[in-house]
């Protein structure tokens, strides 16, 4: 994609090159609020003929809990074979860290990613760390309403693990801040960061070895499919991990390009430029 963006009708036609696909889920395969029939139609069409599809997402809860989400939302099981989030990721590094107290920055629905852990919570004075897995009321907050808090943990010079790099999810048709938001403020104030999920190096290499595991061997990154909406998060992964990504427009970039079923191709090919980064294929929604 030298000269602009070329648009892609049918993921169909891309299906005979790769054995598995990383599949963003948040944008392409729901909203939050109704699935996408026809994605996750494409992805049982996939593994029917014999590829592996690994959901990989930044939510910040267990792979448990998005199968029970996707489940709520009808998308069948048959679209695929496990799922990865930065929720698992970050409970990885909260076990590297026992007798640690931590603190907790985001909503009560989203403890469960503590489930198991036998953690030690404190106050901001009392914590060793602190773990952000969003705003705790992300209808009406911002980051700004934050700074403060933010401020005063990097006073203590608290590590921030950050369990959704995300900084905005669609949720119907509005966006609303996710943790990265507050991790991308904390770094500004100068505090350190981890992030658990996309684009960085660790749930890629969880997925990757999730797909060797289901296929009995590691697969060849040429043959590896990224899937995602996000030019930050999906389109930067896949090029830092080295596979190629289709690109769906129809997601949380929709209203900068111009509408979910009628992408601007200028608005695109300027969204590209910004961000330095260019997927191999670009299609409004994912449909066989």
């Amino acid at each position: 994609m030298t000269s602009g963006p070329a648009f892609l009708e049918r993921f169909s036609t891309l299906a005979p090159g790769y054995d598995a696909l990383l599949c963003d889920v948040w944008g392409v395969v729901h909203n939050g609020l109704a699935s996408f029939a026809p994605a996750a139609d494409a992805l049982a069409r996939f593994r029917a003929l014999g590829g592996t599809v690994v959901l990989i997402s930044n939510a910040p809860r267990p792979g448990e809990w998005v199968v029970r989400q996707l489940d709520r939302l009808g998308v069948a099981r048959a679209a695929y074979d496990a799922i990865v989030t930065s929720g698992d990721v970050t409970r990885r590094h909260i076990a590297a860290r026992p007798r640690k107290t931590v603190f907790h920055l985001g909503p009560e629905r989203d403890v469960s990613i503590f489930d198991g852990l036998n953690l030690r919570f404190g106050k901001l004075d009392d914590a060793d760390y602190a773990v952000c897995t969003g705003l705790c009321d992300d209808e009406r907050e911002t980051p700004e309403h934050y700074r403060a808090l933010l401020a005063a943990m990097r006073a203590r010079a608290l590590f921030m693990l950050c369990a959704n790099p995300d900084l905005v999810v669609e949720r119907g048709d509005r966006l609303v801040y996710c943790a990265g938001a507050l991790a991308d403020l904390y770094r500004t104030l100068g505090g350190e960061v981890l992030y658990a999920g996309k684009p960085h190096r660790p749930i890629y290499d969880e997925a990757l070895a999730a797909v060797a595991s289901l296929r009995g061997r590691a697969p060849a990154l040429d043959r590896v499919l990224a899937i995602g909406d996000s030019v930050r998060t999906d389109v930067h992964g896949a090029a830092s991990l080295g596979v190629d990504c289709l690109f769906v427009t129809a997601g949380i970039h929709a209203e900068e390009l111009g509408g979910r079923d009628d992408p601007d191709a200028d608005a695109l090919g300027r969204l590209f430029a910004a961000a330095d980064e260019r997927p191999t294929w670009v299609t409004t929604k994912l449909v066989w």
